[in-house]
Parts: C-alpha cells; sequence; structure tokens
C-alpha cells in the first residue's frame, strides 16, 4: 500500500481526536444507502458504495447453489463514500468521500493504493473521460479538481508528488459533475442553481446556464459534448444545447427532486429517479413519450444501465441493491407511446436483488457509559460494551426504551466519548478532551473487570480503552529503561504487573491486564471538526509502515497513556460534611473536604464514625495511619504506576488531615495494598460498625453507602455548587 507523505506530516495541526468502529469481522452487506454504483461488463461484477464508507464488489453471475453475490470488501474511508468510477478499462476505481479524500483503488485486487487530499472539505462528486484516461473531483469545497489516472496509479510511498489542474470560479457547494469522454468539456452543478461550463484543457470558464430553481444534483454530457441533461431538487430534468447557450427542453417527469439520471450512448433515451421513488424512461427526441419502469421502496440515489441496455440497476436510501430488465422497453415506448403520449406499461419486477443489512437508526448510552443499546432499520434491539468494542447480545424487537430502564442503574459516570451513527455502525469518538477522555474512574471488581472478588483497584475506562487499542503497536526503546517499563518497584495496582516483551532491540508494552479488542476493529485518527489523518485495523499496528504512522499521528496525550504508562489525574469532589439539623449536633466549624469523585458514601460515614463522632479508639485504626493519597493526597498525575490504574492513594482515603488546599481536610479511609490488606477483617468490621450508627443525607434523602459521590452529586444533589452532605446518628 502507497501512502502520501503529506497525508500523516502537518503543521499547525488541530487537536487530534481517537474514533473505532465497532463492527463484525466480515461486513458482507450493505449497511445503509448506497451513493453509487459502477458495473464491470467484463468482470460482471458491480461495484457499490455509500454511507457505511465501505466499496464493495459483488459477483453478479454467483454460484446457482449459494446465490451469494459478495466478493470482497475495499476499506480505507472513514465516512460516506459518496461516487465511485472504474478506469482504465475496470482495472483501477477512484473513490470521492466525505472523508474529505479521494482514493485510488486496484479494482481486481481490491485495495487501496493511493490516497489524495487537496479537497478541504466533503468530496461529493467524479466526472471520468475515459478516452483521456482523466478523472475530475469536486464537493462542498467548491474547487474542482483534474487527476490524470495515469499518473495517480504510479504513485508509491517513495514517489507521491502529484500535480493537478484546478478549476475555481464556483460560488456554491459543488453537487455534480459531468464531462464528456474525450474531455473536452467540463460542468458542474451547484446549489448556486446554475450549471457552470469549462473547457478542461484551459481551465478556463466559457459560460453560466441558468433555469434551475434549485440545487442540480445530476449533470450528464453527450459525446461530442454539444448537449448535457441536468437534474435538480426542483423536480426537473432539462436538456442544454451548448452551443446556443441556453435550454431546449425542460421535462417536468418527477413529483419531487430528481438526483439520478442515465441515458444510452446515442443520448436519445435518459432513465430518471430521485425522491419520488420512481425511475422513468423518456424519449428524448420527444419528451413527452415516457414510460414508468417501475418504483422503488425508497427514495433512488443512483441508477446504473449495463452497456447491452438490457438492466438497469436502481440503488436507494435502503440497503438492498436491485436490478430491472429494460428488454425491449425502448421499442416498447415507441409503438406504445404513438397514441398515449404519457403511458404507464405495466411496471416490472427485478430479476435479482442483492440483499443489504440492517443500518442503525437509534442508541441509548446507559449510566455506566459503558454500555449501548441500539436499534436498528428492522427493529432490533443490541446491546453493545464500547470498553470491550463488541455486540454483547441482540434481543431481537423489543421496546428499546423500556430495555434501558431496566437495564440502568442509580450510578453516575463521568461522559468520556461519544456515539455516531452516520455509517449506520456504532462508531464511538473518544472525548476530544483528555480530561475528558480520563474522567471515568471505576472500581474494577464493581464493573467486573478484577481478576479476584476482594481486588479494590480504581481503573479508568479511557486509559485501558486506549491500551487495548494501540496494543500492537510497538514503540522503540532504549534498553536500558526495561527496568522502569512498569514503573518503580513497589507501586501497585492490586492486578497482576506486565512483563514487556522484547523483539529487535524493541520492548513490545500488551495493551491492558483485563482485556482486548477484536483485532479487525478500525481505528481513526482525525483532527477534531476536521480531515482524517489515519485509518488502521488494531491488528495491523505492528507493521513497519503503520508504526511509523502512527508514531507521526498519535497525539502525546494518548502516547502518554499508551506508551508512557502515565495515570490520567483523579477528579476531586469538593463538599461540605454538617450534622443534620434533626440529629442535635450543634455545627462548631465548617469545614470544607475534597476527595476523590469515586470514593463511596461508606468512607465519609466511616470518617464522620470514627473522626467527628470520636466513637472508635484511633489505635484500631494504626495499621492504616501510614497509606497515601485520599483527599488532597492522591497519586498525582503522570506518577510511574502499573498499567492498569493509580498506586494505592488513587483508590484510597488518607488516615487524619492530609496536605490539602487551604481550609480543606482529608477524609481518612482504606486502601487495597500490600500494608493495608492485612487490615481487611478490621476495616469491613468497622465499615459495618460505621454504617449501624451513622447515616448519610442529601437535600434530605438517605444515601445508600454503595453510592459514590459523582453519583450523589448528580442524581441528588443537582447543583453546580459544592456539595452538602449531612449526617445523623441512630438513635
Amino acid at each position: 500500500m502507497a501512502f502520501n507523505k503529506s497525508n500523516v506530516t502537518h503543521t499547525n495541526r488541530k487537536k487530534v481526536q481517537v474514533s473505532f468502529v465497532i463492527r463484525d469481522e466480515s461486513e458482507r452487506y450493505n449497511r445503509s444507502g448506497v451513493n453509487s454504483l459502477q458495473y464491470d461488463p467484463q468482470m460482471n461484477r458491480l461495484y457499490t458504495a455509500g454511507r457505511d464508507s465501505i466499496v464493495r464488489i459483488w459477483n453478479c453471475h454467483p454460484n446457482k447453489s449459494s446465490k451469494d453475490f459478495y466478493w470482497q470488501s475495499m476499506e480505507h474511508h472513514t465516512d460516506w463514500v459518496n461516487d465511485v468510477v472504474l478506469c482504465c478499462g475496470g482495472k483501477y476505481l477512484i473513490s470521492a468521500s466525505s472523508d474529505m479524500t479521494v482514493k485510488v483503488w486496484n479494482a481486481h485486487k481490491g485495495f487501496c493504493m493511493s490516497t489524495l487530499r487537496t479537497h478541504k472539505d466533503y468530496v461529493k462528486v467524479l466526472a471520468y473521460a475515459k478516452d483521456k484516461e482523466q478523472v475530475a473531483s469536486a464537493g462542498f469545497d467548491r474547487a474542482i479538481f483534474l487527476w490524470d489516472v495515469n499518473t495517480l496509479t504510479a504513485l508509491t510511498a517513495s514517489n507521491n508528488t502529484v500535480t493537478t489542474s484546478s478549476l475555481t470560479g464556483n460560488k456554491n457547494s459543488i453537487y455534480s459533475l459531468g464531462m464528456n469522454p474525450s474531455g473536452t468539456v467540463i460542468i458542474s452543478g451547484s446549489t448556486e442553481r446554475t450549471l457552470r461550463v469549462w473547457d478542461p484543457r484551459t481551465c478556463n470558464k466559457q459560460m453560466k446556464l441558468k433555469g434551475h430553481t434549485d440545487n442540480v444534483k445530476c449533470i450528464v454530457v453527450n459525446t461530442d459534448g454539444t448537449q448535457c441533461l441536468s437534474a435538480s431538487s426542483d423536480g426537473t430534468v432539462r436538456l442544454w444545447s451548448l452551443g446556443q447557450q441556453r435550454c431546449i427542453s425542460t421535462m417536468r417527469i418527477h413529483d419531487e427532486g430528481v438526483w439520478t439520471l442515465q441515458t444510452n450512448e446515442a443520448f436519445n433515451t435518459v432513465l430518471s429517479s430521485g425522491r419520488d421513488r420512481r425511475v422513468w424512461i423518456t424519449d428524448l427526441r420527444n419528451p413527452e413519450q415516457r414510460t414508468l419502469l417501475c418504483e422503488a421502496s425508497a427514495p433512488v440515489l443512483r441508477l446504473c444501465l449495463t452497456p447491452d441496455m438490457e438492466h438497469v440497476w436502481v440503488a436507494t436510501e435502503e440497503s438492498s441493491i436491485k436490478r430491472y430488465p429494460l428488454n425491449d422497453r425502448h421499442l416498447m415506448m415507441s409503438e406504445a407511446l404513438a397514441t398515449d403520449p404519457v403511458r404507464s406499461i405495466n411496471t416490472v419486477s427485478p430479476d435479482l436483488t442483492i440483499r443489504g443489512g440492517a443500518s442503525i437508526r437509534h442508541y441509548r448510552i446507559l449510566n455506566d457509559k459503558r454500555t449501548v443499546l441500539t436499534k436498528d432499520s428492522e427493529s432490533n434491539v443490541a446491546v453493545y460494551d464500547v470498553l470491550k468494542a463488541a455486540k454483547v447480545s441482540d434481543l431481537g424487537q423489543v421496546d428499546l426504551d423500556e430495555e434501558v430502564k431496566r437495564r440502568n442503574k442509580t450510578v453516575y459516570v463521568p461522559n468520556w466519548f461519544n456515539v455516531d451513527l452516520k455509517t449506520g455502525m456504532l462508531t464511538i469518538h473518544l472525548a476530544q478532551d483528555e480530561n475528558d477522555c480520563f474522567s471515568a474512574w471505576v472500581s474494577a471488581r464493581e464493573v467486573g473487570l478484577a481478576l479476584e472478588e476482594s481486588e479494590e483497584t480504581k481503573v479508568n475506562y479511557g486509559q485501558l480503552l486506549l491500551q487495548a487499542l494501540l496494543e500492537h503497536w510497538p514503540r522503540p526503546f532504549q534498553l536500558g529503561d526495561e527496568a522502569n517499563v512498569d514503573g518503580p518497584e513497589g507501586s501497585a495496582s492490586g492486578g497482576a504487573s506486565h512483563t514487556p516483551a522484547i523483539s529487535n532491540g524493541a520492548i513490545h508494552r500488551p495493551g491492558n491486564e483485563y482485556f482486548s479488542v477484536a483485532p479487525h476493529t478500525p481505528v481513526i485518527f482525525s483532527e477534531v471538526g476536521g480531515r482524517t489523518l489515519y485509518r488502521l485495523l488494531c491488528r495491523d499496528a505492528g507493521g513497519d509502515t503503520e508504526g511509523t504512522l502512527l508514531t507521526e499521528t498519535v497525539p502525546t496525550w494518548v502516547a502518554d497513556i499508551v506508551v508512557n504508562r502515565n495515570l490520567p489525574k483523579l477528579i476531586k469532589v469538593p463538599f461540605y460534611l454538617l450534622p443534620h439539623p434533626a440529629s442535635g449536633i450543634k455545627c462548631v466549624k465548617k469545614d470544607r473536604l475534597i476527595a476523590n469523585d469515586f470514593i463511596q458514601i461508606r468512607k465519609v460515614i466511616e470518617h464522620v464514625y470514627e473522626k467527628v463522632l470520636g466513637v472508635l479508639d484511633t489505635n484500631s485504626f494504626g495499621t492504616l495511619s501510614g497509606v497515601n493519597g485520599g483527599v488532597g493526597a492522591s497519586t498525582p498525575a503522570g506518577s510511574a504506576a502499573t498499567p492498569t490504574g493509580p498506586s494505592p492513594g488513587a483508590n484510597s482515603l488518607s488516615a487524619g488531615s492530609a496536605a490539602t488546599p487551604s481550609g480543606e481536610k482529608g477524609l481518612p479511609g482504606s486502601a487495597v495494598s500490600s500494608a493495608a490488606s492485612m487490615a481487611t477483617a478490621d476495616r469491613q468490621e468497622t465499615s459495618s460498625i460505621a454504617e449501624d450508627k451513622v447515616e448519610l443525607l442529601c437535600n434530605d434523602q438517605i444515601l445508600e453507602p454503595g453510592m459514590d459521590l459523582r453519583t450523589v452529586r448528580h442524581f441528588i444533589w443537582k447543583s453546580s455548587a459544592d456539595l452538602v452532605l449531612h449526617y445523623r446518628p441512630f438513635k
């Protein structure tokens, strides 16, 4: 695979976002609407491209026993593929995408040869001059670029400089483009509602053609470049004479917008369709003579005539593609329409259907910020685990909202990712800001990740997922650094430590000790709100080329977590702890306390029982008094630790006051470490006694001991002001 160096070398780069797609290992069905079709008569193959970002190849003459049309997928785009053209007799395929790229593919072998990143916005349309092997591309950046196909197919990793001509002057986003086979004329249509005509040999503008009252969605130019057809969202098809610079015929065939046209080689018959789902055949010599071929089940996005004029392929906003027979259809017109100019002969049924798959249309993120429930176009509900990048189960046609209510728990975890359904599959964008991406600290035991039932390690969702996504990405290290791979000796996370693998002088660090993601998972690095920088599959990250590109692309804050194994910063919650008015206890001093947001209410109850009410003998906590961390003294961000979570202090509370900001005090508590584990039984007993003696309230609602501070603040406190908790001893 050839990569353009300019694709990964950027100055003044915007903030980089990390995304991934949860999908099947083999995506054998179109997941959403199909935007473009190309038919290769020599190989009897159909190429489809659409909204699921994948270009697929179909064998139109499959084995009769299997009836499996799927041949191969070509995956490299990260957004809708809007148009494709076959070049050089079907040897190469050019694709245009909303990911702002044009890609060159080996059509027979199905791999991406090069990527062109000249466009600055969505690339919507292509035009092809087969006699010159020239392709034009255009889109929302209002520019038209001309590409020599032979130059594009000769690009390599070391020779990737592309010189292209450009046509400028469009004032609006370009939706349609037409060019004749000899490449003597090129015409664009846009939201400007006009057609602009250029001579691509000189790049000079020749004329503007006005007449449409809405966006121009499709343009077809005849062989000698003297006439063209245009289709518009205004519902009309117009025939233009370029020599006369005027519209010579306006055809009001459709009830709604017309999005696609196909003509025969003689340019005397046109097939048209669009939003109204109807496919009409019109005689351009007598536009009043037309017949309805068929009516699709959804708005039609693209038509593709076979060269022998015996069939037309129809692609719609649905994922299935259908082929309709045209046998003698145009001959029937000339005879039948002699007495009935507008005639609807019995419409035909498709003689071949390439079945599509369901696309995800709706989603709900549960409170655990790990589970996502989806509903697809066939009303099936499924459960996904974002952390492991996998589908957990199919629930069938159940009520999505009811299922969410049944599964949701009263627990609050900060948002650390966003969901995107644009491709019909579940695309997860990790939060753009590293503080948000690493905000989800949870208990490994409570979320089912702990290796042992007693393990109290706190883990960070964003950290674990990034390490799993880039598990196969090796980074070179000096052998002298080997001893410090997992942090200083003695740091503990309550889990097994990793031993780095050394290969060819490089240390390969495993992802994390809890889970891996499927190796076929696509990982995408892109500029926030901008272009894709790089896409690869998890399993390919270890390749020489891929590893180099990752080194140049992965943002520093991700490498810091994945490679340097540094810990994300902990999130603190300030709060006030006061006696409840009904307790009869007078408030002597109002102290402002601060703790890690995942600290449970039972820890605060223990603090009240031991320090505030003074019930316990402080000697009973002697074994815990030396534990680090907790309020104001947690493990600092960037300190060395094991790959799976913070050191003991990051999930514990210190005994007594800690070094905190002015006016703030620390909370007591316990930690799972080699020292504190000796006092496990004592802590459990203490916790049990405390919970039997003291209760905590927020907004007069009694708090469950298993709740954490962030859950209380989100579901009960519901205010941006500092959290206020009240304690009340049981009588």
